[in-house]
């Protein structure tokens, strides 16, 4: 069930129409830009987006122009664990494995799971209770136990869809915030 949604939803991404799609991009970033977790954050963990992600590379040079400190995940594929790390320029990162972008250890410090106030967590398709399908590695799920921050994910409104199945490992964001409207996900 999970991999046929992650299909359907990956196709729906691929097949966005441009003018329509930046609108929505404005929306949800200024969405979070508003939000009380945005404005409390002084740490914000999140990816550099890939094709059909909302676009992160604004958001993350909005933090840093308020003087926010951003960190980018690191994957480590032989042990399917993530840390994050601090960048302060999009110079420190490179495209690894899978197309994905990702701190140069040598340029970047690693940071303390306990420091970051907020993390932007990706997915590809979500419920309205919090859960949601991503890219299939449990990297953030295995991260977010015992995480002590606020979370939340960005994503285009058809993304969101009642009920996504999941397991008990599995951990559901607080917030989904959409072009349309901000999910409040309740606690399970």
């Amino acid at each position: 069930m999970k991999k046929e949604l992650r299909r359907q939803m990956l196709q729906k991404l691929s097949e966005m129409h441009a003018v329509k799609k930046e609108w929505q991009i404005n929306n949800i970033h200024q969405a979070l830009f508003e939000t009380p977790e945005w404005a409390a954050a002084k740490t914000i963990a999140i990816t550099v987006s890939i094709k059909w992600e909302i676009p992160t590379e604004l958001i993350i040079e909005k933090a840093w122009e308020e003087g926010k400190i951003v960190g980018v995940p690191k994957c480590d594929p032989r042990t399917n664990e993530m840390q994050f790390r601090q960048i302060k320029q999009f110079g420190q990162v490179k495209k690894t494995y899978g197309n994905l972008y990702e701190p140069l250890v040598d340029e970047t410090e690693m940071m303390e799971k306990s420091t970051i106030d907020l993390m932007v967590v990706p997915g590809i398709c979500f419920g309205r209770n919090g859960f949601r399908i991503g890219y299939g590695g449990g990297y953030f799920d295995r991260y977010l136990v015992n995480f002590s921050g606020r979370t939340l994910s960005l994503a285009y409104s058809f993304q969101v869809i009642p009920e996504v199945p999941h397991f008990p490992h599995d951990i559901p964001v607080e917030q989904i915030v959409t072009e349309k409207e901000i999910i409040h996900c309740p606690a399970e």
